[in-house]
């Protein structure tokens, strides 16, 4: 009974001091980006190699913004971050990598001149959000998803003051549009006016333009 009451202690301790982890968690990545200026979150697959288009539109769309006096941020990996923080990085630009801790696929890409390693997924994407004007979403996986929706939430409660959210690639979101249309909104789960939280666009070009209209530099 002893030993059995000593493990529960034990295991209270333990998550006590987590707290503290996770406020250090907190202040150290809100005081490394603190001066960071307008940035622009871009999302997409870490499984995308430089030979994929979407590869190229998105070091090209980072070029852009960077030259736009935006900063770039990603999640710090191969695939399409690595494309968006070699972008911005090599436009001079600001580029930051927020690397998170996983047993496969994030091992951090060489061109973020800022970088950040989070133990915690749901400090990282409190982070995404906070320091950013807008987001743009490329062509991703699970994860890719759940960084759209959770802004597109956030927007829709009123939790956060709205900004851009830019699907990019038509072609590749197609589908899950039209069952947005057809099914959420064609059965009531979702209103019009929540089809007009995000904006869908292809070209690098045009998508600067879409956030310059909302976000003064």
């Amino acid at each position: 009974m002893e030993e059995k009451q000593y493990l529960v202690d034990a295991l209270s301790v333990n998550e006590s001091w987590r707290m503290f982890r996770i406020m250090a968690e907190f202040v150290e990545a809100i005081e490394e980006l603190s001066d960071i200026g307008r940035a622009v979150t871009i999302f997409g697959s870490a499984r995308i190699t430089p030979e994929n288009p979407y590869y190229r539109k998105t070091e090209h769309l980072a070029r852009l913004l960077a030259q736009q006096g935006f900063g770039v941020i990603t999640g710090g990996g191969p695939g399409i971050m690595e494309a968006a923080n070699k972008g911005a990085a090599e436009a001079g630009g600001t580029s930051v990598g927020m690397n998170i801790r996983l047993p496969f696929e994030q091992t951090p890409n060489e061109f973020a001149n800022v970088r950040l390693y989070h133990k915690y997924f749901f400090i990282r994407k409190v982070m995404f959000v906070k320091f950013a004007v807008a987001y743009v979403i490329v062509p991703g996986g699970f994860g890719t998803m759940d960084e759209l929706f959770e802004a597109l939430t956030l927007i829709q409660t009123k939790r956060i003051k709205s900004f851009p959210v830019i699907l990019m690639g038509s072609e590749y979101w197609k589908g899950l549009l039209d069952w947005l249309k057809d099914t959420m909104l064609g059965q009531g789960m979702i209103s019009l006016k929540d089809m007009e939280l995000f904006r869908v666009l292809d070209e690098p070009e045009e998508i600067v333009d879409y956030i310059r209209k909302f976000v003064i530099v």
